[in-house]
């Protein structure tokens, strides 16, 4: 098949969940033998890495240029407020409009087979579009959900106010945006039946499962101390939400029994909020980007996902767990994957059950050496990237049978 797959940026450096999601699943595709021809956005000012130009993924790379205003600028701030009066689109899909990407689309959709809308952001730019060939939307997450229970969860009244606005907008669009493609494809079968139950769409062709590639990854070759690690991109707002409640309501209590506990925040662009757990206390550590994760899982005790908001699959939880790593995560943070609490992970909710859940995965290693080992051969075993890859292209096959 040939494809034209349109998303909102590069993919290196893979360090968010969803660029590692894109760029495993393209290079598996491209070595299926499909044809693939990859239009992105380039911001402003930013240089495409030579690793990405070189990189097989895809056959042909366009980048369209693209001026995003620089959050915190007289621009930014401009922009929310135009969006807030003139616009019924949230924000997060209404900066991303651009006349000339919509044009690039147009003129390469006659060229292929089929085009993917890769995650929501570039979907507003094909309303309207008649395009030659069918169109699927690949969504890694369900949008709307992540900013409701941001929502829920805001701190203080303006924040709420602006998030629950937010949040109504893109349940609008993301239902109407979906309908636009000729097919749905989601990341987890919840997913799937949200799209189904919730937004009425009679076009969703079904999920594909998050992979890992397990053999880059290895087992941990000594105990770990007595440490604590969060992973996850620390610009994203439910990872930033969850890293902040961990520290001022969970972390207190485990301190009560470790004192000298440590925790390791591990993740690319740490928050202004973030950067100041580690300030002020010695015994938290925020990495910032680094070159290799796995060092710094590695010395970790156990891993923590306590988040209150998200969607889609969390690659983290595979990462560590194909790390050989324990994790201890909330019900939203391990939604969607296929593992038992108590039998590759612990599941828990609210501060007091959370914290017991870590200090049963402190205390008791053997247990949880047990539950790293189950979740490690679950990885092996059932989920990798060429399998994911393949259920995708099964799905897409459907398109152009109908």
């Amino acid at each position: 098949m040939n494809l034209l797959w349109v998303k909102s940026g590069a993919l290196l450096p893979a360090d968010t969940g969803g660029r590692k999601r894109t760029l495993a699943m393209l290079r598996e595709i491209s070595r299926a033998g499909h044809r693939l021809t990859f239009l992105a956005l380039k911001p402003e000012g930013m240089v495409i890495l030579r690793e990405e130009m070189v990189d097989d993924y895809a056959e042909d790379k366009i980048w369209v240029d693209w001026k995003e205003p620089r959050r915190g600028s007289i621009n930014f701030f401009w922009g929310l407020l135009r969006n807030f009066v003139f616009s019924s689109q949230p924000y997060v899909l209404d900066k991303y409009v651009s006349a000339a990407w919509r044009a690039a689309i147009a003129a390469q959709a006659g060229k292929v087979d089929l085009v993917v809308c890769d995650f929501l952001t570039p979907a507003p730019n094909f309303s309207g579009l008649k395009l030659p060939v069918p169109a699927v939307l690949f969504q890694h997450n369900i949008e709307s959900q992540i900013w409701k229970r941001l929502a829920d969860t805001a701190g203080n009244f303006i924040n709420r106010l602006y998030l629950r606005g937010q949040y109504q907008r893109m349940k609008i669009w993301e239902a109407r945006l979906s309908e636009d493609f000729d097919g749905v494809i989601t990341v987890s079968p919840d997913d799937a039946e949200f799209c189904r139950s919730e937004y009425a769409l009679t076009n969703v062709l079904g999920d594909v499962p998050t992979g890992v590639d397990v053999s880059v990854f290895a087992a941990p070759s000594l105990e770990a101390g007595l440490c604590v690690g969060f992973l996850g991109s620390m610009d994203w707002m439910p990872n930033v939400e969850g890293v902040l409640w961990f520290a001022s309501h969970v972390l207190p209590q485990l301190r009560k029994r470790w004192p000298d506990l440590r925790v390791k925040v591990i993740g690319r662009n740490p928050t202004a909020a973030v950067r100041q757990l580690g300030a002020d206390d010695p015994l938290i550590e925020v990495t910032g980007t680094v070159d290799e994760v796995q060092p710094h899982v590695h010395e970790c005790a156990v891993m923590v996902v306590p988040l209150m908001a998200g969607g889609g699959t969390r690659i983290k939880i595979f990462e560590c767990m194909a790390m050989g790593v324990p994790v201890v995560s909330t019900t939203i943070g391990a939604e969607g994957l296929p593992v038992q609490n108590g039998h590759e992970i612990l599941i828990a909710d609210g501060e007091n059950a959370f914290a017991d859940a870590v200090a049963r995965m402190l205390e008791d290693r053997p247990l949880a050496r047990s539950l790293a080992q189950r979740a490690r051969n679950l990885m092996e075993e059932r989920y990798s990237w060429q399998a994911a890859a393949s259920r995708f292209m099964e799905l897409c096959q459907a398109t152009l049978k109908s």
